[in-house]
């Protein structure tokens, strides 16, 4: 729980009822207080008074609703009436007390914010699952690279990350993590060449308020927020020069400063880079430092490209192929060896992204039992599949539907040699209505 009042002796009041029922209880004596604790004890769920200096209560409530910041809040104050509580229930506010509470109606709050808290921490634990698979594959080249990844993990030393996009660089990452003594700690991935320059510095070091326009309120840098934990650069090589030289300060001393704070700050952090970029031929055109690429490359791990280990291929696409069914509520489909051969044969240049991307595709688009080599023109040779870059450009939803409607029956058919009976029955319609679809379309068979 996080306790956030400006009254010292209330938040002494709350604190000790909660923590005499087992409750783990951080406090704030103000909203920036707050902002600091909420980034760094993450909380199952925060009371709130209304009424402080600064950012009162419901401006933070808004704030953190705004950032996407889904934590439950009960509200506490002293100064309640039907018009706040209703502010503040439709601010998102999950509760709303008078001071001082009754005990009893105090828990009854927290228990079930808490509830709700750790539920939806399983939920965004369980999406970052589906986001981030794990490390698939039994070749050679993904055998070494677990083995790598488990002598490495243990150790405080900084990993450096190589190898093309789409080959899974921050799976790696979050391996090494999960594997150390900080799994318990946080984790933080910043994608460097996602943030443009000039605020990239309050980023990973943080500001305070009014340190430049815009500065509204005092920001946590991404460094503090993985305090304990790991900090992962990604795109590393994108970095402006300035940036390198406050990075390269904080794994020589571990000290940050926040920009216009005037002072530094300790912090505990691993970090772990990535890039797709040679940084060794960076370093010789004078585009990155050489002190700082030799800091980050203490161990330099290798992701290989999918057309390496192309042995890997089926077990990635049932993989992918179970998570895009059940995502997109469509059945369970199977691969035909035709269509895996011919997987295989495509030299991958998006590497394992652009195979998760394929299978979602065709899982969207291909209602059939069996995928088969028809299905996958993308990856024939023949070079982007332009029809099924046309459906997905469709301005309107119902454009969207005839279109794919159209493409799907257009494979359904060469898959079924053009034998409109089968069609009909392969996709449970009757053949009269495959027949008006055919004339409806301009369906004609390619000779």
């Amino acid at each position: 729980m996080l306790v956030v009042d400006d009254d010292g002796a209330n938040r002494k009041v709350v604190a000790t009822i909660l923590g005499g029922e087992g409750f783990e209880v951080a406090e704030a004596a103000d909203a920036f207080l707050a902002l600091d604790r909420l980034d760094r004890f993450h909380p199952h769920a925060v009371i709130l008074d209304i009424k402080m200096p600064g950012m009162d209560g419901l401006g933070l409530l808004r704030d953190w609703r705004a950032r996407g910041l889904e934590v439950p809040v009960i509200i506490l104050t002293g100064h309640g009436d039907e018009f706040t509580a209703s502010h503040c229930l439709a601010a998102g506010a999950d509760a709303f007390l008078d001071k001082p509470p009754q005990r009893a109606e105090l828990l009854l709050a927290v228990q079930n914010a808490v509830a709700r808290g750790k539920l939806l921490e399983e939920n965004r634990t369980l999406k970052e699952e589906l986001r981030y698979p794990p490390l698939l594959g039994s070749s050679a080249a993904m055998e070494k690279l677990r083995e790598d990844i488990a002598r490495v993990a243990p150790a405080r030393a900084t990993v450096l990350i190589v190898g093309e996009s789409g080959t899974g660089k921050e799976l790696v990452a979050r391996r090494i993590h999960e594997l150390s003594p900080r799994a318990e700690k946080p984790f933080i991935r910043v994608n460097c060449a996602a943030i443009p320059e000039e605020l990239i510095e309050s980023e990973l070091f943080g500001h305070e308020k009014g340190a430049f326009t815009g500065a509204v309120r005092r920001q946590i840098g991404k460094f503090v927020q993985a305090d304990g934990g790991t900090i992962f650069l990604d795109e590393v090589g994108d970095m402006s020069a300035r940036t390198q030289a406050k990075v390269l300060r904080v794994l020589q001393d571990g000290e940050v400063e926040p920009v216009g704070a005037g002072e530094v700050r300790r912090v505990d952090v691993r970090v772990i880079a990535a890039t797709n970029k040679d940084l060794e031929k960076e370093v010789a055109a004078g585009r990155f430092r050489e002190d700082l690429y030799f800091r980050l490359s203490v161990v330099v791990l290798r992701t290989p490209p999918l057309r390496e280990h192309p042995e890997d291929i089926p077990e990635l696409v049932s993989y992918f192929t179970a998570q895009a069914c059940q995502e997109y509520n469509r059945h369970c489909k199977k691969w035909s060896p035709e269509a895996l051969e011919q997987l295989a044969r495509y030299p991958w240049p998006g590497n394992v992204r652009e195979l998760k991307n394929l299978v979602e595709r065709v899982v969207i688009m291909d209602l059939a039992e069996t995928i088969t080599a028809v299905d996958l023109p993308s990856v024939s040779g023949r070079g982007q599949d332009p029809e099924l870059a046309a459906v997905f450009a469709a301005p309107t939803l119902a454009e969207f539907h005839a279109r794919a409607e159209r493409e799907y029956l257009k494979r359904m058919l060469e898959r079924h040699h053009w034998n409109v009976a089968a069609t009909a029955r392969a996709i449970k319609t009757p053949r009269s209505n495959l027949y008006k679809k055919i004339e409806a379309y301009k369906l004609r068979r390619e000779e």
